[in-house]
């Protein structure tokens, strides 16, 4: 029976935190842990995780002398997981009870080294909106930078895959889960679980949020271009992948094509003549 390392970047959070942990003691895959690591929160976090987690030695917290941010928060979680699987979980959301069995399930065969599902949208309270519709199935080869947003929560990964990358890059504020989703493609094959596992809150305080999506595209074309570098790729579509990252547009630009709809039909017959893993 396989562990599953349950990895949470924890900042200013705990006021949403006992929802994530009712979601995790009731799930029906008993064989995790929890790892916690805060990033030197400013309020009273810290007290209330304490409170919550004292009588259960399966949530361990660990924490920053100094805020790093969410990079480095993240990577230093992984340091600590001694799961085979591992999966992150923000701390204002949470897991539907059969998400981590039905994760670890899904790894059928060890050519598979990660699983994603489906997402729910929610209010502040956590009650469900509606489901997050960009999540399909993916084809992944060394062109697949994740644009447009396909791939989402809940991502499972094996850890023995992730020692075969550099790792989240710890200097990342954010796209950090975009960064780990492309590296982790780069080791072998993914299950695309067609249910809904996550429950993603939507609130001011969330650092997702609109306040700061211009920050995250700027990131994320960041490691998409730091992605091509890795992979080698020199050209997409005949038009030059730049030797240095100047810009998010510069980058996007090169990515016109996978929002075309002629782009997106020829993705679902490579993937209707895909063999199964």
């Amino acid at each position: 029976m396989k562990k599953i390392s349950v990895l949470i970047a924890h900042y200013n959070n705990g006021n949403y935190f006992e929802d994530c942990y009712a979601s995790l003691i009731n799930q029906t895959y008993n064989n995790w842990e929890v790892i916690i690591v805060d990033d030197a929160s400013t309020d009273n976090s810290l007290e209330v995780i304490r409170e919550i987690i004292k009588d259960d030695d399966r949530f361990i917290l660990y924490e920053n002398s100094e805020n790093k941010g969410c990079g480095f928060t993240k990577r230093k979680c992984m340091e600590y997981a001694t799961g085979e699987i591992c999966g992150y979980l923000d701390p204002d959301d949470a897991l539907y009870p059969a998400a981590l069995e039905k994760s670890v399930h899904s790894y059928t065969n060890d050519k598979i080294v990660a699983t994603y599902s489906k997402m729910m949208m929610c209010d502040d309270n956590l009650r469900d909106q509606k489901e997050f519709s960009s999540t399909k199935q993916i084809y992944n080869n060394k062109y697949f930078f994740n644009f447009p947003i396909q791939f989402s929560h809940f991502f499972t990964f094996k850890k023995n895959a992730y020692l075969q990358t550099s790792g989240i890059n710890p200097n990342l504020k954010s796209a950090v889960d975009q960064d780990l989703y492309l590296k982790i493609l780069e080791v072998g094959n993914v299950v695309f679980i067609n249910e809904i596992l996550y429950k993603y809150r939507l609130h001011s305080g969330g650092i997702s949020q609109e306040s700061t999506k211009h920050i995250a595209k700027d990131s994320f074309a960041f490691v998409i271009h730091d992605t091509m570098k890795r992979r080698n790729i020199k050209y997409i579509y005949k038009k030059n992948v730049p030797d240095v990252y100047r810009s998010s547009d510069e980058i996007y630009a090169l990515l016109d094509h996978q929002i075309s709809l002629l782009y997106r039909l020829q993705t679902k017959l490579k993937l209707f003549f895909k063999p199964n893993i």
